[in-house]
């Protein structure tokens, strides 16, 4: 019989971190392959095959610390914020974790391709990250600048996506600048929203500290000792993202992000991500990360939908 562990937590802190009907607990079960015992004070924690003890006493202590400071979170928020399940994970990829979440959940590299873009990032200020939907490339780009910006080796971070639906005008849309705008830029804000503490985030954008902007409004500028991302870079066009590549000032590094399977401009316009990519090959400083439909960390169908269209599209 494995050996039970027992975790220490008052009788009220236990029922706002179990979640309703103790459904964060179901979730910490099935993540880390134990059992959780609740009926008894505290918590007393069986470890089954394959159990990652040291990860759920992690995460029970950020929850705990979470819910004492009056953050109540559901099983789909812990969900999120502990990332995706990899299957037949990589033991050689380092666990050194980039960033801590707002809850103190560490981020780290989970695929091959999510190591390279980490390690690319430290030997290099240009970095081309190509790939399908759901490989992590943006949150990962993300938390890199974010951690850059933590450890004051950045000033400021700059978030930029081409706005293609809007013909990069936005001038039809009603509302100001920012509700113009929202539309295109919630993802990178659903990123840094799972990064920073609300006050936080609040008081770097206010001090322009971090900036999220739609691509046409980065004309004319050189962005000194900043972290660029590039995001949706697939729907640039070849003149955008010359322009884009042409602000980096010194000190400065830039992810560009995009899958170039999901271009979105006009008919005969060709992708600046891609023809960048190819003329700028071999550059030193100039690093190109791809990652694949196996480095995908959604619903694990998600993966084999992909392959089943590569192959589809392979046979044309």
């Amino acid at each position: 019989m494995s050996e039970l562990t027992h975790y220490s937590i008052t009788d009220n802190l236990k029922r706002i971190v179990s979640g309703e009907n103790e459904t964060v607990f179901r979730l910490l079960e099935s993540r880390f392959c134990v059992e959780i015992q609740s009926r008894l004070p505290g918590l007393n924690i069986k470890p089954l095959k394959n159990a990652d003890m040291k990860s759920v006493l992690a995460v029970l202590d950020q929850l705990k610390m979470a819910a004492r400071n009056g953050d109540v979170l559901t099983a789909n928020q812990v969900d999120r914020l502990l990332g995706p399940q990899v299957e037949n994970f990589d033991e050689s990829i380092p666990d050194t974790p980039i960033i801590r979440n707002r809850f103190g959940i560490p981020v780290a590299a989970k695929t091959p391709a999510q190591a390279k873009l980490v390690k690319a990032v430290e030997t290099n200020d240009i970095i081309f990250a190509k790939g399908p939907a759901g490989t992590g490339k943006t949150f990962l780009a993300v938390s890199l600048a974010v951690a850059s910006l933590e450890r004051h080796e950045a000033e400021r971070i700059c978030l930029v996506r081409p706005a293609v639906e809007a013909g990069e005008s936005l001038g039809f849309l009603p509302g100001d600048l920012k509700e113009k705008i929202a539309p295109y830029l919630r993802p990178i804000h659903d990123s840094l929203s799972e990064l920073l503490p609300t006050e936080k985030l609040k008081r770097y954008e206010e001090a322009g500290a971090i900036e999220v902007a739609p691509l046409a409004y980065m004309r004319g500028r050189t962005l000194k000792r900043a972290f660029i991302i590039l995001d949706e870079a697939q729907n640039t066009t070849i003149s955008q993202m010359k322009m884009f590549l042409t602000r980096l000032g010194p000190h400065s590094k830039a992810i560009i992000t995009g899958d170039t399977s999901q271009v979105d401009l006009g008919k005969g316009q060709v992708s600046g991500l891609q023809h960048a990519m190819k003329i700028l090959k071999g550059i030193k400083g100039i690093a190109q990360v791809e990652f694949t439909a196996t480095d995908v960390l959604r619903h694990h169908l998600v993966k084999d939908i992909l392959l089943a269209y590569e192959q589809k599209d392979s046979k044309k």
